[in-house]
């Protein structure tokens, strides 16, 4: 498999305190691919690294064969590589419309805009010139969403999507899914609920304390497997 992006070892640390050791992952162009993992088992903090908001050794991160490693976010952004924060982080100063538009700052050439963005959440539309704070919790985590996409990525990180959502507002963002990687997009998801990160990815990767647990297809592994990787213990209910 050839690496649109891939870590080598990858550590990350907030001040003294090591939550990364040695990660290594890799991501094949037009994969989508789920992280999971229970809470503090690393997995935002991978992304972190990924977008430049960790610093990062240069060489640990490579996206298209070149080191990005530590690189500003900025410029991560710049090169292909945008991110769906957890919680959302909207501009509550602007409307819905705005917060769109800053996604777009980078310039990058694709598919993506306003109007193919309306078309995917017609809602948002409907609410463009409302603050996007305003919104329930889906709408505002479609404008995240949006926004990342505004920036015509070559791979989307998105930590979280389902936080805080309920299971038909869950299920109504994933649906989106299909039209984003039919453009031809890499998707990496970070996500609790192991069925549904199951359900919509290729590959699995399973974190647990700063380290990969299991790694494998998602649908050639058992949650005998998932269970023993996620919590270190067998459970059936995975």
């Amino acid at each position: 498999m050839t690496a649109l992006l891939d870590t080598h070892g990858l550590q990350a640390f907030y001040g003294d305190a090591q939550a990364l050791f040695g990660i290594d992952f890799t991501l094949a162009a037009g994969e989508l691919v789920a992280i999971i993992g229970a809470n503090g088992a690393g997995k935002s903090t991978f992304l972190k690294s990924l977008t430049g908001l960790l610093r990062a050794p240069r060489e640990a991160i490579r996206f298209k064969g070149e080191a990005i490693g530590g690189l500003p976010p900025g410029e991560i952004v710049r090169r292909g590589l945008a991110m769906v924060p957890e919680g959302r982080r909207l501009f509550p100063s602007l409307d819905v419309e705005e917060n769109l538009l800053m996604g777009a700052t980078p310039r990058r050439a694709g598919p993506w805009n306003l109007r193919r963005l309306y078309e995917l959440f017609p809602i948002l539309a409907e609410k463009r010139r409302q603050p996007a704070t305003s919104l329930s919790g889906g709408q505002q985590q479609m404008v995240a969403l949006g926004r990342a996409l505004m920036s015509n990525p070559e791979v989307l990180l998105c930590d979280e999507l389902s936080l805080g959502l309920a299971p038909i507002v869950i299920r109504e963002i994933y649906a989106a899914m299909p039209a984003i990687t039919g453009e031809g997009m890499t998707v990496v998801i970070v996500e609790q609920d192991v069925r549904m990160a199951r359900q919509v990815s290729q590959r699995v990767y399973c974190f647990q304390d700063g380290r990969v647990s299991l790694t494998g297809r998602s649908d050639e592994l058992t949650p005998e497997q998932i269970s023993q990787a996620y919590f270190g213990m067998e459970d059936s209910h995975a």
